[in-house]
């Protein structure tokens, strides 16, 4: 069994470097571009099951990519950000230097809209994985690059926070799978189609 992992098109907030957790943003005509792209690695494939974020980014995706009929699976939506929902990297370290997602968290103390920990990402990831290895067959999941890094994290029996390893660009796909018979590995990552 292989799961393939696309990350959605790019959008205009991805462009922008903004966070976009739970934010329904459309893809830009290059991102579609970059979906229909995909479709080289997922035409004439098939696939025992098709996992899609409720996000119209990553349906789309999955659309002009040719997947076919897939499910929503709301365990895919991407990290809500909480009060960093649409904020860049460099704006939020203009109060908070040094900030950085993976180690420092979502906005501290905002009782209005926390966000989520990557502790609480993991636990989704987790769940998405559990349906995945119920699985007999290759499994196609379109989603976002932090929860997919989460879930390569998870795959290979990584803490969440882990995935701050594991760089994901829009538009590219990754492949879970194993080695030796059972032992779990990436095959390959943030490669460009």
């Amino acid at each position: 069994m292989n799961v393939i992992l696309l990350r959605h098109g790019e959008t205009e907030w991805s462009k922008a470097g903004r966070h976009t957790g739970r934010t329904d943003v459309p893809l830009t005509p290059h991102g579609e571009e970059q979906a229909r792209a995909l479709s080289r690695l997922v035409a004439g494939r098939s696939f025992a099951q098709v996992l899609v974020s409720p996000a119209r980014r990553a349906r789309r995706t999955a659309e002009l990519a040719g997947a076919g009929s897939y499910e929503v699976d709301p365990d895919l939506w991407e990290w809500d950000y909480g009060g960093y929902e649409g904020v860049t990297t460099a704006d939020i370290r203009g109060s908070r230097p040094g900030w950085y997602v993976w180690r420092d968290g979502v906005v501290p103390g905002d009782e209005a809209h926390p966000g989520e920990t990557v502790e609480r990402v993991g636990e989704r990831a987790d769940k998405v994985l559990a349906r995945i290895r119920s699985t007999d067959g290759d499994v196609l999941v379109v989603a976002h690059a932090h929860i997919l890094r989460v879930l390569a994290a998870r795959w290979l029996g990584l803490p969440p926070a882990h995935g701050r390893h594991l760089r994901l660009d829009t538009g590219t796909y990754s492949v879970l799978g194993h080695e030796h018979g059972d032992e779990p590995v990436l095959l390959r990552w943030n490669a460009p189609v």
